[in-house]
């Protein structure tokens, strides 16, 4: 179907280690519990490995790549096209991804088959070759999902459309604090928020009829809820962004503030001793150089603090529709 559409002996450092060391303070005091919920949360909500090889290997494919299933029940990526190699050879891509071998001879989808056999190579999001592969399938098929296709729901519950935005927010130093994909369904006058990973519980169908729809309704119908569901996002990470500045206050700007203090009481004798003719000026300027640094630090720290709690919503940005039709109403029509 296709349709329109600081440590307290800290008074010893220099200005730069003052800086790079403050970077640190947020990490250095780790709320333990939070994490472990942080990952199960994670767990709960990851993509299998079914998933993330399916879909590696219809794109693949797809970028004319040559991969082999092996005896052994690994794949092995034996050539890669031209297409994906130029992408990773592009500056920005190998700052963040680092470099593209030419061939993986050992690949598996699964970390912990990948945890047991060293020789393996772990393929998912954030490996180079499956980025590069992502940043070819946005460049080429972006467009495809705006003409939209048609599912099937296997369980027969869902009849009606899924419309898939990316929101994004960021803060006051012009950073993404966060970017996620939300989808909607709506049919039969209801609209809900459903996980986007949805469409891997549906099937293509094989011979879906072309109509029209009218897909400016569809979001207008829906787009009090997209909104709804950005705000509690950004709501999610102002949270998490206060729970942060926490930790920066109460580790990072009350070290620096007691260097300072302790540098102040440093130099009050020297000045005195400065005054009784003893040779002094050395260790004045050396320690008041690195009162100063501290006093830029601490001043530089807290609007970091501020601008990463002054949160900005973008609109929405539509991405894509696809008809769904419940399994059974299909068997009927048959």
């Amino acid at each position: 179907m296709t349709f329109a559409v600081i440590p307290h002996d800290g008074v010893h450092l220099k200005r730069g280690d003052i800086l790079r060391h403050r970077k640190s303070l947020a990490t250095r005091y780790i709320d333990y519990t939070r994490i472990k919920e942080m990952a199960q949360r994670a767990e709960e909500h990851r993509l299998i490995p079914e998933y993330t090889e399916s879909f590696f290997k219809k794109a693949f494919t797809k970028a004319e790549g040559k991969q082999r299933e092996r005896k052994d029940g690994f794949l092995a990526i034996e050539s890669i096209p031209y297409a994906i190699r130029s992408i990773s050879e592009e500056d920005n891509f190998k700052r963040n991804y680092g470099a593209l071998m030419r061939r993986y001879p050992i690949v598996t989808f699964d970390k912990d088959i990948a945890f047991k056999n060293s020789e393996s190579e772990f393929l998912t999001f954030g490996h180079p070759i499956f980025e590069a592969m992502m940043v070819w399938i946005e460049r080429n098929f972006s467009g495809c999902l705006l003409n939209g296709t048609t599912y099937i729901d296997p369980n027969g519950l869902l009849d009606g459309y899924i419309l898939f935005y990316e929101g994004k927010i960021k803060d006051g130093t012009g950073s993404i604090a966060g970017k996620r994909l939300f989808a909607f369904f709506t049919g039969d006058n209801n609209i809900k928020s459903v996980a986007p990973a949805v469409i891997w519980d549906l099937v293509e169908a094989e011979n879906p009829e072309g109509s029209l729809v009218d897909i400016d309704s569809l979001k207008g119908k829906i787009s009090t809820k997209v909104i709804k569901d950005l705000e509690e996002y950004k709501t999610e990470l102002l949270d998490e962004r206060r729970r942060q500045a926490d930790i920066k206050k109460k580790y990072g700007i009350k070290s620096l503030e007691h260097i300072i203090v302790t540098l102040d009481g440093d130099l009050i004798p020297l000045f005195a001793r400065k005054e009784k003719g003893e040779k002094v000026d050395i260790v004045i300027r050396n320690k008041t150089e690195r009162k100063n640094g501290c006093e830029k630090a601490l001043d530089e720290l807290k609007e970091l603090i501020e601008k990463e709690q002054r949160l900005t919503m973008s609109m929405p940005r539509f991405k894509g529709i696809i008809r769904v039709k419940p399994a059974m109403k299909v068997h009927k029509a048959m």
